[in-house]
Protein backbone atom coordinates (compact mmCIF):
# COMPACT_ATOMS: atom_id res chain seq x y z
CA UNK A 1 0.00 0.00 0.00
CA UNK A 2 1.35 3.42 -0.99
CA UNK A 3 1.36 6.19 1.63
CA UNK A 4 0.85 9.83 0.60
CA UNK A 5 1.61 12.84 2.80
CA UNK A 6 -0.08 16.04 1.61
CA UNK A 7 1.16 19.43 2.86
CA UNK A 8 1.82 22.90 1.43
CA UNK A 9 4.69 23.58 3.82
CA UNK A 10 7.12 21.60 5.99
CA UNK A 11 8.95 23.27 8.90
CA UNK A 12 11.50 22.08 11.44
CA UNK A 13 10.68 21.98 15.18
CA UNK A 14 11.68 25.66 15.51
CA UNK A 15 9.30 26.78 12.77
CA UNK A 16 12.00 27.29 10.13
CA UNK A 17 11.03 26.57 6.54
CA UNK A 18 12.25 23.30 5.08
CA UNK A 19 10.08 23.12 1.96
CA UNK A 20 7.11 25.08 0.66
CA UNK A 21 4.91 24.92 -2.46
CA UNK A 22 2.83 27.83 -3.74
CA UNK A 23 1.26 27.99 -7.21
CA UNK A 24 3.48 25.20 -8.60
CA UNK A 25 6.67 26.90 -7.32
CA UNK A 26 8.68 24.93 -4.76
CA UNK A 27 10.99 26.68 -2.28
CA UNK A 28 13.60 24.69 -0.39
CA UNK A 29 14.98 26.32 2.76
CA UNK A 30 15.13 30.02 3.53
CA UNK A 31 17.52 32.88 2.82
CA UNK A 32 20.88 32.17 4.44
CA UNK A 33 20.38 28.40 4.57
CA UNK A 34 22.93 25.98 3.08
CA UNK A 35 21.58 23.09 1.05
CA UNK A 36 24.07 20.22 0.91
CA UNK A 37 24.14 17.38 -1.60
CA UNK A 38 25.91 14.38 0.03
CA UNK A 39 29.01 12.90 -1.57
CA UNK A 40 28.02 10.23 -4.06
CA UNK A 41 24.56 11.72 -4.66
CA UNK A 42 23.57 12.85 -8.16
CA UNK A 43 21.22 15.63 -9.24
CA UNK A 44 19.71 15.05 -12.68
CA UNK A 45 18.15 17.97 -14.51
CA UNK A 46 15.67 17.11 -17.26
CA UNK A 47 14.26 20.62 -17.51
CA UNK A 48 15.69 24.14 -17.64
CA UNK A 49 18.09 25.33 -14.93
CA UNK A 50 17.84 29.08 -14.30
CA UNK A 51 18.99 31.59 -11.71
CA UNK A 52 22.44 30.11 -11.15
CA UNK A 53 24.28 33.08 -12.68
CA UNK A 54 26.00 33.33 -16.06
CA UNK A 55 29.32 32.11 -17.31
CA UNK A 56 28.80 28.35 -17.24
CA UNK A 57 29.71 26.29 -20.32
CA UNK A 58 26.50 24.58 -21.42
CA UNK A 59 27.73 22.64 -24.45
CA UNK A 60 30.78 22.24 -26.68
CA UNK A 61 30.90 21.23 -30.35
CA UNK A 62 33.90 21.13 -32.67
CA UNK A 63 35.18 20.09 -36.06
CA UNK A 64 38.65 19.47 -37.50
CA UNK A 65 40.35 19.08 -40.88
CA UNK A 66 43.79 17.45 -41.10
CA UNK A 67 44.15 17.15 -44.89
CA UNK A 68 45.67 19.88 -47.06
CA UNK A 69 43.08 22.32 -48.45
CA UNK A 70 43.85 24.78 -51.25
CA UNK A 71 42.16 27.43 -53.37
CA UNK A 72 42.92 29.98 -56.05
CA UNK A 73 39.59 31.75 -55.50
CA UNK A 74 39.61 35.46 -54.74
CA UNK A 75 36.26 35.00 -53.00
CA UNK A 76 35.97 33.23 -49.68
CA UNK A 77 35.39 29.47 -49.86
CA UNK A 78 34.73 26.95 -47.09
CA UNK A 79 37.88 25.45 -45.66
CA UNK A 80 36.21 22.04 -45.33
CA UNK A 81 32.84 20.49 -44.55
CA UNK A 82 34.63 18.92 -41.56
CA UNK A 83 35.06 22.36 -39.97
CA UNK A 84 31.49 23.48 -40.67
CA UNK A 85 29.93 23.21 -37.20
CA UNK A 86 26.34 23.82 -36.08
CA UNK A 87 25.15 24.85 -32.64
CA UNK A 88 21.69 25.43 -31.22
CA UNK A 89 21.83 27.64 -28.13
CA UNK A 90 19.52 26.82 -25.24
CA UNK A 91 18.53 30.48 -24.68
CA UNK A 92 18.65 33.77 -26.60
CA UNK A 93 20.80 35.23 -23.81
CA UNK A 94 23.57 32.67 -24.43
CA UNK A 95 26.92 33.65 -25.90
CA UNK A 96 29.09 31.48 -28.15
CA UNK A 97 32.83 31.42 -27.49
CA UNK A 98 34.45 30.72 -30.85
CA UNK A 99 37.97 29.26 -31.01
CA UNK A 100 39.27 29.19 -34.60
CA UNK A 101 42.59 27.65 -35.60
CA UNK A 102 43.88 27.83 -39.17
CA UNK A 103 46.83 25.42 -39.17
CA UNK A 104 49.87 25.52 -41.50
CA UNK A 105 48.70 28.37 -43.75
CA UNK A 106 50.85 28.67 -46.89
CA UNK A 107 51.35 31.15 -49.71
CA UNK A 108 54.23 31.94 -52.03
CA UNK A 109 55.13 35.15 -53.83
CA UNK A 110 53.94 38.72 -53.49
CA UNK A 111 50.34 37.84 -52.72
CA UNK A 112 48.72 36.75 -49.46
CA UNK A 113 45.58 35.12 -48.10
CA UNK A 114 42.62 36.16 -45.99
CA UNK A 115 40.75 34.08 -43.42
CA UNK A 116 37.28 34.43 -41.95
CA UNK A 117 34.71 32.88 -39.64
CA UNK A 118 31.04 33.07 -40.57
CA UNK A 119 27.79 32.44 -38.70
CA UNK A 120 24.67 31.62 -40.73
CA UNK A 121 26.48 32.86 -43.84
CA UNK A 122 27.51 36.25 -42.42
CA UNK A 123 31.09 37.20 -41.63
CA UNK A 124 31.67 37.68 -37.90
CA UNK A 125 35.50 37.68 -37.94
CA UNK A 126 38.12 38.37 -40.65
CA UNK A 127 41.88 38.06 -40.52
CA UNK A 128 43.08 40.18 -43.43
CA UNK A 129 46.31 39.08 -45.10
CA UNK A 130 46.90 36.79 -42.13
CA UNK A 131 49.95 38.34 -40.49
CA UNK A 132 51.86 39.21 -43.66
CA UNK A 133 51.70 42.24 -45.97
CA UNK A 134 51.22 41.85 -49.74
CA UNK A 135 54.81 43.03 -50.27
CA UNK A 136 56.20 39.94 -48.53
CA UNK A 137 58.01 37.63 -50.94
CA UNK A 138 58.93 33.96 -50.79
CA UNK A 139 57.19 31.08 -49.11
CA UNK A 140 55.22 31.82 -45.95
CA UNK A 141 54.00 29.16 -43.54
CA UNK A 142 52.35 29.91 -40.20
CA UNK A 143 49.49 29.10 -37.85
CA UNK A 144 46.68 31.57 -37.19
CA UNK A 145 44.48 31.42 -34.10
CA UNK A 146 41.52 33.63 -33.29
CA UNK A 147 38.92 33.88 -30.52
CA UNK A 148 35.60 35.70 -30.38
CA UNK A 149 32.70 35.86 -27.91
CA UNK A 150 29.65 36.03 -30.19
CA UNK A 151 26.01 36.80 -29.35
CA UNK A 152 23.70 34.94 -31.77
CA UNK A 153 20.52 36.00 -29.86
CA UNK A 154 18.79 32.92 -31.22
CA UNK A 155 17.71 29.42 -30.23
CA UNK A 156 17.73 28.21 -33.85
CA UNK A 157 20.51 26.03 -35.24
CA UNK A 158 23.32 28.22 -36.64
CA UNK A 159 26.14 26.89 -38.81
CA UNK A 160 29.62 28.35 -38.28
CA UNK A 161 32.38 28.01 -40.87
CA UNK A 162 36.11 28.54 -41.39
CA UNK A 163 36.73 30.10 -44.82
CA UNK A 164 39.72 31.36 -46.78
CA UNK A 165 40.69 33.04 -50.08
CA UNK A 166 43.65 34.13 -52.19
CA UNK A 167 44.44 37.82 -52.67
CA UNK A 168 45.20 37.53 -56.39
CA UNK A 169 44.24 34.08 -57.67
CA UNK A 170 47.56 32.39 -56.83
CA UNK A 171 47.18 29.14 -54.92
CA UNK A 172 47.02 29.35 -51.12
CA UNK A 173 46.81 26.41 -48.75
CA UNK A 174 45.74 25.50 -45.24
CA UNK A 175 47.01 22.36 -43.49
CA UNK A 176 50.02 22.42 -45.83
CA UNK A 177 51.04 18.79 -46.62
CA UNK A 178 48.53 17.61 -44.01
CA UNK A 179 48.67 18.33 -40.32
CA UNK A 180 48.18 15.92 -37.38
CA UNK A 181 46.49 18.59 -35.23
CA UNK A 182 44.61 20.05 -38.16
CA UNK A 183 42.60 23.22 -38.47
CA UNK A 184 39.84 23.34 -35.91
CA UNK A 185 36.66 25.23 -35.08
CA UNK A 186 35.39 24.87 -31.54
CA UNK A 187 32.16 26.42 -30.23
CA UNK A 188 31.26 26.73 -26.55
CA UNK A 189 27.81 27.88 -25.45
CA UNK A 190 28.26 30.20 -22.47
CA UNK A 191 25.31 30.83 -20.15
CA UNK A 192 24.48 34.52 -20.46
CA UNK A 193 21.78 34.68 -17.77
Amino acid sequence: MTSILKADEIQDSSGNLIIKEVANAITIGASGDTITIPSGATITNSGTATGFGGGKILQVVSGAETSQQSTTSTSFVDLSSSTNVSMTCSATSSKVLILANFNECYFNGTHCMSLEVTAAGSQIMEIECALYTPSSTGERLYNQNAMLLYSPSSTSAIEYKLRFKSSNGTEVRVCQNGSPGGSTLTLMEVDGS
